[in-house]
Formats: structure tokens, sequence, C-alpha cells
């Protein structure tokens, strides 16, 4: 399991748990994270496998997972569980991902400094490998370049007007927003459909 999708060694060992639920459900696992606090909370980030959650999936989710951790009983003490969708600006945490979202600006991190740099800002350019191709700007003009993913620390998606058509032209494709409401949406920001 990539450590974009959870992180610590109680997040993977976590993971363990919901992921065969959530997969059995029909979804994906995007990202899981136990956050400290006065109370937990174990926010889970799922998706479909073509994208679309919607807010009756995730209840669905979470009335399962609830059921799930309460017999495996994995958290000390009181917590609240989350369960939510990936958002438009969504982390990337699975191989796939890169090449699902190709042409869409990100920001990546890595986990060492490559070249004396951490921080990546540039348009997805799919994958070749295990590498992440990322064209960045670099003095004289853009370059591809490939981060290794298992060196990745963090990378989502930036918002864009771009990525907001996109996701919004999948939505209508998928039937989950109907022609008037996108014909709004549209007019909203002076573009043609």
């Amino acid at each position: 399991m990539s450590d974009l999708i959870a992180k610590t060694a109680l997040d993977r060992r976590l993971a363990a748990i919901v992921q065969p639920a959530i997969e059995g459900m029909g979804y994906e696992l995007v990202r899981l994270r136990l956050q400290g606090g006065k109370t937990a909370t174990l926010q889970i980030m799922a998706d479909k496998p073509d994208g679309g959650i919607e807010v009756d999936d995730c209840a669905r989710i979470s009335t399962e997972l609830s059921a799930v951790l309460d017999v495996e009983d994995p958290i000390d003490g009181e917590y609240v569980l989350e369960v939510s969708s990936p958002g438009i600006d969504r982390p990337l945490t699975r191989l796939k991902d890169f090449d699902a979202w190709a042409g869409h600006e990100a920001k990546l991190e890595t986990a060492e400094p490559i070249d004396g740099q951490k921080r990546f800002k540039g348009e997805i350019a799919g994958t070749e490998g295990d590498e992440v191709l990322v064209e960045i700007d670099r003095e004289g003009g853009a370059v591809t370049i490939g981060l290794t993913f298992d060196l990745l620390a963090d990378a989502k998606l930036v918002l864009t007007d771009e990525l907001v058509r996109e996701t919004l032209r999948q939505r209508k494709d998928a039937g989950q927003i109907d022609q008037a409401q996108f014909d709004e949406i549209q007019t909203m920001d002076g573009e043609e459909d």
C-alpha cells in the first residue's frame, strides 16, 4: 500500500482493515488519516473507480465502516469517523491517479530533496514505469522531469478553472448533474459549452 494513501504505521494498519470493506462495496480508498486531538478523527477519503462519489455513497461507507471498526476496535479511546469525497483539488495517492489526471496542474512534494528541491509544481504528464512525469518551468523553458512515485511525500491537484470545467463535464457525462445546471455554471464564468 502506498504511503500516500496511509502514511503512518497506524494509518496503514487501519487502512488494511477498512480497505477491503470499501472495495467490497465497489469503492476505492483514496486516503486515510487518523488525526489526534481532544477527540481523535479518522478521516477516510473514498471514490468510485470512475469518480463521482456522492454524499449518499459516503453515508453508506460510513455506516459499513462503523460496523467493521466496532468489531475490530483498532483505535484506543473515542474517535469521530469522517468519510468524504476527494474533492476537485483531490490528493493524488496512487500511481494511476497521475495517468487519470494528466494535463492538469499539481503540487508535489518529495520526502528527500532532489537536486536541492523538495517541492515541485507543474502539469502532470502521466507516468513511465514507477515514475510520475511532471512538466515544470525552468530557466529556458518547460522541461519534463520524472519523480519516483515511492519518493513522493504528498501530491495534489491545483484548483484551476480548467480542472473545475473538466470535473463538471465528467459529472454531466456521468449523469450526475443535469444539462440545465451545467449550462448555468458555464454561463456564470462567461464560457460556452
